[in-house]
């Protein structure tokens, strides 16, 4: 690393009161840039975010707990309500916007890893270690549906009607939420090691996943788009080889972000196979990233996410922070490559 630890050679723009210990997850309302984090420290936090003139402001405005710690977090498609599950086991209900208490709506027999609410449906879906996907009407105290999956649950993405749930093993099981009783296809990860995270792509014609070892697959789901399919490195310098923590599309261009334990973030455009720009590295793995609703600002954590084991842990020197990036439109809208021909 460099001599002196930077946490933010982006300059981005800092969260006020960030979490006391690991952001786990973040989510931006679809309807208001409203940003939630998840963190080890039980808590489940809101944030209004307020732009003006190319600057950015952050105000806490609530926060809930849970009795262990939160591991995900989504928004209502109306932006009215915030989901969060972890290792208590349970996904809560949280009508932020109204003030409301919040209640448990989903139960687990281990901690839930994912959580995503599905409006197509107006159900909420939840992924655990218990090896099950569970959806739930969230008036009702029984799932509607538990789906055995082959594994724990490590990572879900949802864009109905397409769903990819990535659990140990590297198994990938696609769903069709107009089916959502039976699986799609199981696919064996085309990436050698742990899978950890996935990205559904804008048109459901496929996904992303990254693995632990610093690499991207991008899949389409079509037998016939097959000769599409390629895998990248990223993540990684020299012989160092670190962890795709984050995979984000970008909601107008659709492009996408990745973020890693080497603290870095990248916007790649996959048709024309290009990284669009490379961020400085963060003094500290990036744990995870989104966009907001319109894609006008990339959120990031910056903190230890144990991905060195507990020796690497100084709790002397662990400090959480969340970023707000601007993304710049020649950082995330795709360009064709040149002399290939453009996009395919």
């Amino acid at each position: 690393m460099a001599a002196f630890a930077n946490p933010n050679p982006n300059k981005s723009f800092e969260v006020a009161q960030p979490p006391s210990d690991s952001v786990s997850s973040l989510s931006f309302s679809p309807k208001a840039n409203h940003l939630v984090a998840t963190s080890w420290d039980n808590q489940v936090r809101c944030w209004e975010i307020m732009q003006n003139a190319g600057n950015l402001a952050s105000t806490p405005k609530a926060s809930i707990s849970h009795d262990q710690p939160v591991l995900c977090s989504a928004w209502k498609d109306d932006g009215t309500t915030v989901f969060s599950g972890g290792c208590d086991k349970q996904v809560k209900m949280w009508p932020l916007l109204s003030g409301g208490q919040a209640m448990t709506v989903a139960m687990h027999d281990a901690p839930v890893k994912e959580v995503a609410w599905i409006p197509e449906l107006n159900l909420l879906v939840s992924g655990s270690w218990d090896k099950t996907l569970k959806y739930w009407d969230t008036r009702q105290p029984n799932p509607v549906h538990t789906q055995q999956l082959p594994d724990r649950c490590y990572s879900m993405a949802v864009r109905h009607p397409l769903m990819v749930v990535g659990t140990a093993d590297r198994n990938l099981i696609v769903f069709n939420l107009q089916t959502p009783q039976s699986e799609f296809k199981r696919i064996v990860s085309p990436l050698k090691y742990q899978t950890r995270c996935v990205a559904a792509f804008p048109d459901q014609q496929g996904f992303l996943v990254g693995s632990i070892e610093g690499r991207v697959g991008v899949h389409h789901l079509d037998e016939s788009m097959a000769n599409k399919n390629f895998t990248f490195k990223c993540h990684r310098d020299g012989s160092e080889i670190y962890s795709v923590n984050s995979l984000n599309f970008h909601p107008v261009h659709h492009t996408f972000a990745t973020a890693g334990s080497d603290g870095a973030f990248n916007f790649w455009d996959k048709d024309s196979k290009q990284r669009l720009k490379a961020m400085s590295r963060c003094s500290q793995p990036i744990s995870c990233s989104t966009f907001n609703q319109d894609g006008s600002i990339f959120a990031y954590s910056v903190c230890y996410d144990w991905s060195k084991g507990a020796e690497n842990h100084n709790p002397a020197t662990a400090k959480t922070y969340i970023y707000l990036h601007l993304p710049q439109e020649v950082e995330v809208k795709g360009k064709p490559r040149v002399g290939g021909g453009g996009r395919k």
